[in-house]
C-alpha cells in the first residue's frame, strides 16, 4: 500500500502487534510501573488488630469518669495478653493492640496522675473512642491489586503490607532503535567534513525510556543493505517494535526498501503529511518494523504519531497513546498546507503559541514544544484566534 492516511497506516501497525503477555514475578520495587499480571488479595485482616491511634491509657468506657490503677504499659509490637479488670488501666503507646476488657482510648494529656500507680480520667468517654478496629483498612480476601494495575508506589506499600514480597507483572516490551546513514557521527567521536552527529538515536532512545519500555540500540549502521539486514536480523526474537531512521525516500542511499526485500514483507510507504511521508511500515517473520525519515522534526513527529500507539498497545498502556484537543492559535501561521500538515507548537492554557522555525530539518525549535498542530489538506494560512486540532504531547 502506498500514500495512506495517517489513521489508516496506525490501524494496520496497531493490528500487527498484541500486547506483551510474558510474565516474569519480581521483588516488589522492582516492578514498579510495570503492569500486574493477575490479582492480589488480602491474606487478614489489616489492621489485624484493634490498636490504638494515640499514646494514652486503654480502660473501659463505662467506669469513666473515675479512678484508675496503672497494671502494666504496652508498646507497639508489644502485647499484653491479660484481660483487663474494671477500674484497671493500661499505658498505651500508638499502634499497639488494644488489650480485651477495655473499649477505648484516654488521651495521655487527658489524664490527671494521681501517683505512679494510679490516674484520675475526669471526663466521660464513649464506646470505641480513640479506637481502631481490626480489617478497618483492609479484610481478609479484599482485592487489593487488581490485574492490569500499573504498579506505583502505594500499591507496592499495600502489597507489602499483607506479607507479599514479590509480584507478578508483564516484562517491558523491548523498542530497538537504529539509524542508517555514512554522514553520521556519535557525540562523543571528532566531528569530520560533510559528517553529522547523530541526533536521531538519542532521540529516540530517550522517548523510548520516557515511556517505560526496555530499550535496543544498533547504533549507527552504514548506507549498505546487505550489512543493515544482516544487523536487524541479530535482534530476531529479541525485541518487539524495531524503529530505524533514514534511507526511506528515493534518493541513491534509501536503501531500506532493498532491506525490506531482503528481510521483511512492506506493510506500506508514504504517509499522506508532512513532515515525515516517506515512512515504511514493514515486518520480519519475528517482530514489527517502523523506519522513519531521517530528518530530524520529521523524526519526531512520525514516532509521535505513528510509533506511540504500537507502544502503547505493547505496554498495555493507552495513556501513552496522545491525546487531541481543540485550541485556538495565538499566532500566525502564514503558509497554505496542500497536504495535512503537522507543525511544531507549544500549547498553554487553551492557545497555541509557534516557533519561528518549522523546517524538517531543524530541532532546536522543538525543544519547548508540547504539542503538534493537526492542519488538514487544503487549509489557508492560519490567523490568530483560527480554532485548531492539537496532538498533545
Amino acid at each position: 500500500m502506498e500514500g495512506i492516511e495517517l489513521e489508516q497506516a496506525i490501524e494496520l501497525l496497531t493490528a500487527q502487534v498484541k500486547p506483551v503477555d510474558d510474565v516474569r514475578e519480581v521483588l516488589l520495587l522492582g516492578g514498579l510501573g510495570s503492569i500486574v499480571a493477575e490479582n492480589y488479595f488480602a491474606k487478614f485482616d489489616n489492621p489485624p488488630f484493634n490498636r490504638s491511634p494515640l499514646d494514652g491509657y486503654a480502660v473501659n468506657s463505662a467506669d469513666t469518669p473515675n479512678n484508675f490503677k496503672v497494671v502494666g504499659e504496652e508498646c507497639a509490637g508489644d502485647f499484653w495478653r491479660k484481660t483487663l479488670k474494671r477500674g484497671e488501666a493500661l499505658r498505651i503507646m500508638t499502634g499497639a493492640a488494644i488489650p480485651k476488657g477495655t473499649d477505648c482510648v484516654v488521651r495521655q494529656e487527658d489524664i490527671i496522675k494521681v501517683d505512679a500507680e494510679n490516674i484520675f480520667v475526669p471526663k466521660k468517654l464513649q464506646h470505641h473512642e480513640n479506637f481502631c478496629f481490626a480489617g478497618e483498612d483492609v479484610k481478609s480476601g479484599d482485592l487489593i491489586v487488581e490485574k492490569g494495575t500499573i504498579l506505583t508506589a502505594a500499591h507496592v506499600a499495600v502489597l507489602a503490607s499483607q506479607g507479599y514480597s514479590l509480584v507478578k507483572v508483564y516484562r517491558f516490551p523491548s523498542v530497538t532503535i537504529a539509524s542508517t546513514g555514512d554522514e553520521l557521527l556519535m557525540p562523543y567521536e571528532k566531528l569530520a567534513k560533510g559528517k553529522i552527529y547523530n541526533s536521531n538515536l538519542y532521540l529516540l532512545q530517550a522517548r523510548v525510556i520516557e515511556l517505560d519500555v526496555a530499550l535496543g540500540n544498533l547504533g549507527n549502521l552504514p548506507d549498505d543493505p546487505e550489512v543493515v539486514a544482516k544487523k536487524i536480523l541479530e535482534y530476531d526474537r529479541k525485541t518487539d517494535l524495531l524503529i530505524t531512521t533514514g534511507g526511506v525516500s528515493v534518493g541513491k542511499k534509501d536503501i531500506m526498501h532493498e532491506v525490506v526485500k531482503k528481510i521483511g514483507e512492506k506493510i506500506f510507504w508514504r504517509v499522506n503529511m508532512k513532515p515525515g511521508a516517506p515512512v515504511i511500515g514493514w515486518r520480519t517473520e519475528n517482530f514489527l518494523c517502523l523506519s522513519l525519515s531521517g530528518n530530524p522534526f520529521a523524526a519526531f513527529a512520525t514516532f509521535e504519531l505513528l510509533a506511540r500507539p504500537i507502544i502503547a498497545k505493547l505496554n498495555r498502556r493507552a495513556d501513552f497513546m496522545y491525546k487531541r484537543i481543540k485550541a485556538v492559535m495565538a499566532d500566525n501561521f502564514p503558509k497554505q498546507s496542500r497536504g495535512r500538515r503537522f507543525i511544531r507548537a507549544k500549547f498553554d492554557d487553551g492557545k497555541i503559541y509557534l516557533p519561528e522555525q518549522h523546517a524538517s530539518g531543524s530541532l532546536f525549535s522543538a525543544v519547548d514544544c508540547n504539542a503538534l498542530v493537526d492542519i488538514p489538506a487544503g487549509t489557508g494560512a492560519l490567523k490568530i484566534g483560527d480554532k485548531v486540532e492539537v496532538v498533545l504531547l
